[in-house]
């Protein structure tokens, strides 16, 4: 059975849902081998359902159980080894490098958006995502951050560290 990522929105950063209700909210949805990673709404479970069926049916469940509306993005497992190989900056002391999944082709819009970056920050776009290497201590501060936080892009991304994301894939 295929294996996948939900990534959730909020969870835990302003909205605290414990990791064992949000399991047992994905397991009454009827996926399989359900388990959390972290403390920040990273589900991975099985499932046969297509990527959309997923997304709508966990958006949906998670906004009547836990009265809000709930955003995710999922992928399958091989869809994120692809995101996580396709990560081309150098890994760095100092740097925090995070992977941004965006809905609705919004990658590329952003990276043509006007901000000027730091000098050691670095923000590339991939297949449905940004690839975004900043200054530890600079992630919030960042203009590129404040960007993300537009109406245009605030509903439409969740990021993930890339370290987050290979626990997930070895989870």
């Amino acid at each position: 059975m295929p294996k996948y990522v939900a990534f959730l929105r909020g969870i835990n950063a302003g909205r605290v849902i414990k990791m064992i209700d949000l399991k047992d909210c994905f397991e009454s949805m009827g996926l399989d081998n359900v388990k959390t990673v972290l403390q920040t709404g990273n589900v991975v479970f099985e499932s046969n359902k297509n990527v959309q069926d997923l997304k709508r049916l966990i958006e949906k469940e998670m906004s009547i159980r836990f009265s809000f509306d709930a955003k995710a993005q999922v992928y399958s497992f091989e869809d994120l080894s692809k995101i996580i190989e396709a990560y081309s900056f150098e890994d760095k002391e100092g740097m925090h490098s995070y992977v941004i999944f965006l809905e609705n082709s919004l990658e590329q819009d952003l990276v043509k958006e006007e901000y000027k970056l730091s000098d050691d920050e670095k923000v590339k776009a991939g297949k449905g995502v940004v690839y975004w290497q900043v200054c530890r201590g600079d992630t919030l501060s960042s203009l590129f951050a404040k960007l993300l936080a537009k109406s245009k892009y605030k509903l439409f991304n969740t990021n993930r560290n890339l370290n987050t994301l290979k626990k997930i894939i070895n989870a």
